[in-house]
Formats: structure tokens, sequence, C-alpha cells
């Protein structure tokens, strides 16, 4: 079978991450204390140490005022042992911090948990929870994809250029341009506006191709896992068959689609039109990612399937 490319080497990398996050996930949620002694703490990037050891000192002397002598000694004792994993910190990491630490009740008993996660990015917010279980709604943002796909929108009034990750769309860039129209009048000046017309909307098209570079190649690579080519012209399709669209991005272009506007109406339904085909494109990645892994287990724990998938 053929070696996996680098982009499928790290596409492999971030779902096997993934999969990691969604069973610590699922761990942490099916955790439950007796009381309200489970203490999630989530900390953004930016936050001083200082400034939350301080107010988990403050907690723990609130904490004093339960009247349930057990349920004060549980929470003392998850604050001080948070305190504790905090100190192995001399700075918040730059996407943040999250601390998950109780007595969480086990088939042998209770067991004191504490774990301390530092998330693959930034979750945005920021928690203090003590209660009976564990607060994880904040990780499953981890869960959504990072895929980030690349979209132009061309017609005759203007280009935009954005992506698309998950369900955050953005506008990196936009322009507008003033292409002369059809020369009705004839005689020798229809042959140089002729001339003129194509001119410049040769000159639009190569303006198009330099600014895909600037918004989609980052370190002589792409930047997206995949490129959708929009418009409601035949602009696109110019793009795609120019000589000046840079090779590397025309090997991520995945659909060209017609729309009916431009700019960032054109933006939205080009993202409504190409669904089908992001889908294809994380199908086709997880189907080669399944036959490497069949590949890789030995013979006799495949449940009868012999070799590799056929043309490998």
């Amino acid at each position: 079978m053929a070696e996996p490319t680098e982009a499928e080497q790290e596409y492999e990398e971030k779902q096997l991450q993934m999969w990691k996050t969604k069973r610590l996930i699922q761990f942490l949620e099916n955790a439950h204390g007796d009381g309200t002694s489970m203490i999630t703490l989530i900390i953004p990037p930016g936050e001083q140490v200082s400034r939350v050891m301080q107010m988990l000192t403050n907690e723990y002397g609130t904490a004093s005022n339960i009247k349930s002598r057990v349920n004060r000694q549980s929470v003392q004792s998850a604050i001080t042992s948070t305190q504790q994993r905090l100190k192995l910190y001399n700075r918040i990491p730059d996407t943040g911090l999250c601390l998950f630490c109780g007595e969480v009740i086990t088939e042998k008993g209770q067991k004191l948990l504490n774990l301390d996660i530092t998330p693959s990015r930034e979750l945005g917010t920021s928690m203090y929870l003590c209660d009976s279980k564990f607060n994880v709604e904040p990780l499953k943002v981890l869960l959504t994809s990072e895929e980030k796909y690349g979209f132009v929108v061309m017609d005759g009034l203007g280009s935009l250029f954005g992506t698309l990750s998950g369900s955050a769309r953005e506008v990196i860039h936009k322009f507008s341009v003033d292409l002369p129209k059809k020369h009705g009048r004839g005689g020798q000046s229809a042959a140089r506006f002729g001339r003129l017309r194509l001119e410049k909307r040769a000159n639009y098209v190569r303006k198009v191709t330099e600014m895909c570079v600037q918004c989609f190649i980052t370190n002589d690579m792409p930047n997206v896992k995949g490129l959708v080519l929009a418009g409601s012209a035949e602009f696109k399709t110019l793009l795609y068959t120019s000589d000046l669209f840079d090779p590397r991005l025309k090997k991520v272009v995945i659909k060209i689609v017609d729309t009916s506007y431009g700019g960032e109406n054109g933006f939205n339904q080009a993202i409504e039109l190409s669904q089908e085909a992001l889908a294809n494109t994380k199908f086709v990645h997880e189907k080669r990612l399944l036959e490497r892994f069949l590949c890789a287990v030995p013979p006799a724990h495949r449940r009868g399937r012999r070799g590799c998938a056929r043309g490998d």
C-alpha cells in the first residue's frame, strides 16, 4: 500500500488526538461524587497563577461555612489538591488550563481524582464550579473539526476570499473591480475596445491568482484542507484554467460551484452548495485511515479479513 502523504499523516494525528480527547471527556462526564466536592476549574490564557491561587484560598475560607462536616472536609480537601496541582505551573499555558479535582465514587469506594489538562486550543471561557460532578461542556468544543476550507467567490464586480472551519466562517479579504462592458458600436473602435476589455479581464484574473497565494499559501504549502471556487459568471472557470493559478492550490480545489450572487451572499451560498464535497473529502481521509489500520492489524485479529483492500 502507498505510503501516507504528509497531509494524511497530519490528519491521522489530529484524529487520534480527537479520539483521546473524546475518551477523556466521556470519563470525566461519567465521574460523580458524594456531595458537592468535585471541582471544575478552567483558566483562560493570560491569567496569573497567583490570582487563581488567591481565589482558591478565598473559596477554602468560604467552604468553612458548610454545615456538613463530611462535605466541608471533602470540599476543602479538593481545593487543597487543586492548589497543589496548580503549583506545578509557573504560568498558564498559551491555550489555557483545565483542572478537575474531587473524590470520585468507584466500585472500590471513593478515590481522589486530580487531573490537569492543557487544551489543544483556547476554550474561550473561564470557570470555577464545585458540584457533585464535573462540568465538561467547555471541553466539547475540542471535538469540533479544526479543518479549514478556503473559498474564492469571483464575479464581474469583484472577488471575496474566505475560510470555513467547522461552523465559523471568516472573510479574509475582498475587493471590487470595474470591468468594461461589451462595446456595441462597430468600426475600428470595436476591436480596440475589445482588446482593452480582454486585457482588463486578464489583469483581474492575475490579481485574483496573486491574492489566492497570499491568502491560502503558508510556508510554501496550502493552509486549507480544500479550496472551493465560486461565482455567478465564468470567471471562476477562467481562474481554475489559468496558467497563473498556483499548482499547489489547483491540487486542493474540491469544488467549482455556480452562485446567484457575489460577495458575502455568494460566500454563504457557496458554503451551502459545497457541503457534500466537504463531507466527501473528510470521508476519503477517514477511509484511507481505516484501510491502513486494517492492513497493520495481524491477520489473526481481523476475523476473517484477508490481506489489504484490493488495488492497494
